[in-house]
């Protein structure tokens, strides 16, 4: 079949790669000038397998409360006008209980599982190289009471058979010496050993070069315009060249089916089609630091526990990312709470690192996580059975990537993807019962 893969992110083009290898044409289309410029490109570099936890717990109502006016929260919620981010909003608390969090964390351990066996075998076959570590990850805690909630909910994981270790300071430190100056602060930490890092837009644009390789089409600075229907199906994808001005020519693309891939823009392309998906962007931010002393910084992926991001070494660089806005799709640096937040993760880097990074040349970025209140993605058919939706993986794009190409490339070519304990949305398989968010058959507008 002739498949048209709408967004270059490493869920498109993971898509895609996949699909030709079910014996498919492929053609994506793309806005910006390669793939992986947006949420791909700066992420926190974590293939987080068993660092899964969806956000909604029953504890979380009460930690956003605490944060709401704190421009330094981990999570900071900006309420707006917009009846989507509301939606969103009471969805999420709607899955802050016991019983949707056992759920919940139950597919996404199960997608992070298929899809981290799905990028070893990308890797193995292609030979691609993207600073990959494969050291584990390490949590660690600056506070007793932080290690004892961190112990407990490592316990919580090994039911769902996550292999995360409880580990004493000393045993933290024997993980990653790099820490030793700022050990006599550290209570303990967890550690996942099987998890792993690398640098997710090196990845995605060298799995694209090869996807051109095998003779997929990318249509890369390309507007999509509108996306025509007929008949109860999509009929076409219109679309206009970067440069050619709001009244340049406009190109329809007809394909015999379509997946739709663009993070958190997924769901407003979709809304003129009467599909409502519960995908709100968080704008998450990264800085990516040049090391002066490689020796002296960590090579184990690292996650922070008092202020919430994640640590990854990309060879002669460290990458310094978290925090989280509900506030709508800016993406923008130059506001007093982007540049706040920004200058938070190089001071922390260097409380924890001091002098190990130059942090007078930072490389800040921010992209917007396309997350749904469960923290699951659709991945299925549409209610239009010709559109098929692979969307709203959060901050799991680049753990659940792999994964999430190769199991809807599979639906779409009529197969069962070996996937166990996962929902996928749509009527792509009549024995699967949907456990997304809600169902791309089911949404409706508020």
């Amino acid at each position: 079949m002739k498949i048209i893969v709408l967004g270059a992110g490493i869920i498109g083009v993971s898509t895609a790669w996949h699909l030709l290898n079910e014996g498919h044409e492929v053609t994506v289309i793309d806005r910006a000038p390669d793939a992986a410029l947006e949420t791909s490109f700066a992420n926190g570099a974590q293939i987080s397998v068993s660092f899964c936890e969806p956000w909604a717990n029953a504890a979380a109502p009460f930690k956003v409360a605490k944060w709401l006016l704190r421009d330094d929260s981990p999570l900071l919620f900006r309420p707006r006008i917009d009846p989507h981010q509301w939606r969103w909003g009471l969805s999420f608390l709607t899955q802050c209980t016991d019983a949707a969090f056992a759920r919940n964390v139950r597919q996404l351990v199960a997608l992070g599982r298929y899809s981290h066996e799905s990028l070893k075998r990308v890797v193995a076959a292609t030979g691609i190289q993207y600073n990959r570590l494969e050291r584990g990850i390490l949590h660690f805690f600056s506070s007793q009471a932080d290690f004892v909630a961190g112990a407990a909910g490592a316990e919580l994981m090994r039911q769902y058979g996550v292999d995360r270790r409880v580990l004493n300071r000393a045993e933290v430190l024997q993980v990653e010496p790099a820490l030793a100056a700022f050990g006599p602060n550290i209570h303990g930490g967890t550690f996942t050993p099987s998890d792993e890092s690398g640098d997710a837009m090196v990845f995605t644009q060298q799995l694209a070069a090869l996807c051109r390789a095998r003779g997929a089409t990318f249509l890369h600075n390309t507007q999509i315009v509108r996306i025509a229907t007929a008949g109860g199906q999509i009929s076409g994808v219109q679309v206009r060249r970067h440069g050619d001005g709001a009244k340049g020519a406009l190109r329809t693309l007809v394909a015999d089916q379509y997946v739709a891939a663009m993070g958190s823009y997924t769901a407003p392309l979709l809304r003129p089609l009467g599909i409502w998906l519960n995908i709100y962007p968080a704008k998450g931010y990264s800085a990516t630091l040049n090391l002066k002393r490689p020796q002296d910084a960590s090579v184990v992926s690292l996650l922070d526990d008092t202020r919430k991001i994640a640590i990854s070494r990309l060879g002669d660089q460290i990458r310094i990312a978290g925090t989280a806005e509900l506030a709508g799709y800016d993406t923008g640096l130059d506001s007093a709470t982007a540049q706040h937040r920004c200058a938070a993760l190089v001071q922390r880097y260097e409380a924890l690192f001091p002098g190990v990074a130059d942090t007078s040349a930072p490389h800040y970025w921010a992209g917007l996580r396309p997350s749904t209140p469960t923290n699951i993605p659709y991945i299925g058919r549409s209610r239009l059975p010709n559109l098929w939706l692979n969307a709203g993986h959060g901050t799991l794009g680049w753990t659940h990537g792999a994964g999430s190409g190769q199991a809807l490339a599979e639906l779409i070519s009529g197969k069962r993807p070996a996937l166990q304990h996962f929902g996928f949305c749509g009527d792509a398989l009549p024995a699967a019962r949907p456990l997304v968010p809600v169902s791309a058959r089911a949404a409706r507008p508020l």
